[in-house]
């Protein structure tokens, strides 16, 4: 597991920022740099399940299966990934998860004088680091415009 980092000024306010981040509507629109079709079930509440969902070309349900490690609103929120969906089902263990359950999803909120700095730390495995290099910058970027914007 290699540990990415990746971080981004916004003009606005942490209580905003974070509230964009995570709120169903807008978490959707910031996360379609990784899936289109991207979303959530569950809940963000320290120790809640969560699914992170998409479909996949054969039109089923598939993402990650996760556990809200920490949430301190408007300073931190920590996933902790165990497992992931395929085809709708849970699957916890064996091959497909082995490569990376048990990693971490780290979002930091720093208030900046009014502006927010975001600061994201996520395990991943050699074969996501150019895509993650690529998508990050683009998620962050576009929460940057609509935490901006509204």
């Amino acid at each position: 597991m290699k540990k990415m980092n990746y971080q981004i000024t916004i003009e606005s306010p942490v209580d905003h920022v974070f509230k964009t981040m995570l709120e169903k509507e807008t978490y959707k629109k910031w996360t379609a740099a990784f899936n289109p079709t991207s979303d959530f079930e569950g809940s963000w509440d320290k120790g809640a399940k969560i699914y992170f969902t998409g479909i996949n070309k054969d039109g089923e349900k598939e993402g990650m299966v996760a556990e809200i490690a920490e949430n301190i609103p408007n300073k931190y929120v920590s996933i902790r990934h165990y497992g992931i969906l395929d085809k709708g089902k849970e699957v916890t263990e064996g091959p497909a998860v082995e490569g990376w359950a048990g990693s971490l999803e780290n979002y930091s909120f720093t208030d900046l004088e009014g502006k927010t700095l975001l600061k994201v730390d996520v395990d991943t495995n050699e074969e996501y680091l150019d895509y993650f290099d690529e998508t990050w910058p683009k998620a962050l970027q576009i929460l940057k415009e609509i935490s901006e914007k509204s």
